[in-house]
């Protein structure tokens, strides 16, 4: 973690009032209740709580000074006594006077938030425990330690039909900016959601998860209709009139299609288990294509048709 000093804002002289005050007002800013839809604001709550708890702590606070803890309050070299870095939270707390928890149920209320804990989870000294709005259950004090768990972080991402149809794994970027190779999971619904255990926000002992939300973007060549696809195939005029041989995409790479003579392009050819992954069909609109800029002969064979052998296709 970062200076804690630097996290809250504060030069290394600032008074117990002076750090409650900017932890204060940064835990306001960042809480997740606050900032639903920005990952980021869940890392910095996180890292403000975090620096504050280590300042409000006298004793840490001293060791830190020295140089004897880093950011995290862990011991920076060896032979430190880690129970010493740890020790009196309770009695170095009572000092300071206010715990983060503290600070944030003072204006928790205003968020519409509930103690999670349930009616027995608030009680104060008298109870031996106290209320944690991070990890949802009571802290028994020195003794027990901390068990915050970081918030968990959502990420979107868009993943083309090919890629879902296929499998693999896609390149997702974190609000940090660190890209994550993430794995598909087999017939990946839209709007599915990836759990990444420990790539959200920094805890206390250990850091949230990241929710990776799947979209599919649209494609250029396909229309999904649920696992059926559809797909447009330009022909030319005299491949509709005399038949042919085209090629036709698909999710599998392009399959070849036989056209019979004088096929009727107002119907959709059927391509069996062609659509997203095997479970659908896929459906290939054909569209007759005329020559770019026109043609005098194919003119005179419309005019000959139209005068000589003129017939219906609509009502």
């Amino acid at each position: 973690m970062r200076d804690p000093y630097t996290v809250l804002g504060v030069p290394r002289s600032a008074t117990e009032k002076d750090i409650k005050s900017a932890y204060r007002k940064l835990a306001k800013k960042y809480h997740p209740d606050q900032n639903p839809d920005d990952p980021s604001s869940h890392g910095k709550f996180a890292e403000a709580t975090n620096a504050y708890d280590l300042l409000n702590d006298v004793e840490k606070r001293a060791q830190f000074d020295r140089g004897e803890l880093d950011g995290d309050g862990n011991p920076k070299f060896a032979g430190f006594n880690p129970g010493a870095a740890r020790g009196g939270r309770a009695g170095a707390s009572a000092g300071a006077g206010f715990s983060a928890e503290d600070i944030l149920k003072e204006f928790m209320s205003g968020f519409g938030g509930q103690q999670r804990g349930g009616p027995g989870a608030g009680r104060g000294p008298a109870g031996g425990a106290q209320w944690d709005p991070f990890a949802g259950q009571a802290a028994g004090g020195a003794g027990a330690g901390r068990s915050m768990k970081g918030e968990d972080i959502v990420v979107n991402a868009t993943v083309s039909l090919e890629d879902a149809h296929k499998g693999g794994s896609i390149s997702v970027r974190m609000p940090t900016g660190k890209v994550l190779s993430v794995k598909l999971p087999d017939k990946l619904e839209e709007n599915q959601q990836i759990r990444l255990k420990g790539q959200g926000s920094p805890g206390m002992a250990e850091p949230g998860d990241a929710l990776v939300t799947v979209r599919f973007e649209k494609s250029k060549q396909f229309r999904r209709d649920g696992s059926d696809l559809r797909t447009d195939v330009p022909i030319t005029l005299y491949e509709a009139v005399l038949g042919a041989k085209v090629r036709v995409p698909t999710l599998d790479g392009s399959v070849e299609l036989n056209l019979p003579p004088g096929i009727d392009t107002g119907k959709a050819l059927r391509l069996k288990g062609k659509g997203l992954y095997g479970d659908g069909d896929l459906y290939a609109n054909l569209k007759v294509v005329l020559p770019p800029g026109g043609d005098a002969d194919l003119e005179a064979l419309a005019r000959f048709m139209r005068d000589q052998k003129p017939y219906k296709v609509r009502d």
